[in-house]
C-alpha cells in the first residue's frame, strides 16, 4: 500500500471454479499475497455466474465480494452467442442469498455480464428476505 489507497483485485473463473489459467482461485490469492505482503485489502469475483464460484469461495475469507454475470453458460460460450443470455432475475437473487448465508464475509455485490436493474432488484430483495 505504498500509494495509500486500498487495492481490490477481482479475478474471474471459469464454470469449474477456476482461473482461465487453470488455477485455483485459493492458490491465486495466496500468490498475490506472497507477492505483494498481503498488500489488497481484500478480493473479488466477478464476469462469472454463481454456480461457477460457490464452491470457491469456501474457506477464502479474504474474498469479500462478487459481480456475477446474469448467465450461467460459460465465457466461450457467452462469447459467441447470437443473443445475450440474460439468464434468470429471481434464480440469480436465490444464488446470491444463498452465497450470503454461506460467505457471511461478503459485503461487495453487484452484476456484470448481461445483468440490468431486475437482476440487481432481485439480488437485493433476496438478501435482504434472507437477512
Amino acid at each position: 500500500m505504498k500509494a495509500g489507497v486500498p487495492v481490490v483485485i477481482s479475478f474471474t473463473v471459469e464454470t469449474d471454479g477456476k482461473l482461465p489459467t487453470g488455477q485455483t482461485l485459493g492458490d491465486a490469492v495466496k500468490a498475490v499475497d506472497a507477492a505483494t505482503g498481503n498488500g489488497p485489502a481484500y478480493f473479488m469475483i466477478n464476469c462469472a455466474h454463481p454456480t461457477h464460484f460457490q464452491e470457491a469461495l469456501a474457506g477464502n475469507p479474504r474474498i469479500r465480494g462478487r459481480q456475477a454475470n446474469a448467465s450461467s453458460c460459460s465465457h466461450d460460450e457467452l462469447d459467441n452467442c447470437e443473443v445475450l443470455d440474460d439468464g434468470n432475475p429471481v434464480e440469480l437473487g436465490s444464488q446470491f442469498a444463498d452465497l450470503m448465508r454461506t460467505n457471511p464475509q461478503l459485503t461487495v455485490i453487484g452484476g456484470c455480464c448481461g445483468t440490468d436493474h431486475r437482476h440487481i432488484e432481485q439480488i437485493s430483495l433476496a438478501i435482504k428476505a434472507a437477512a
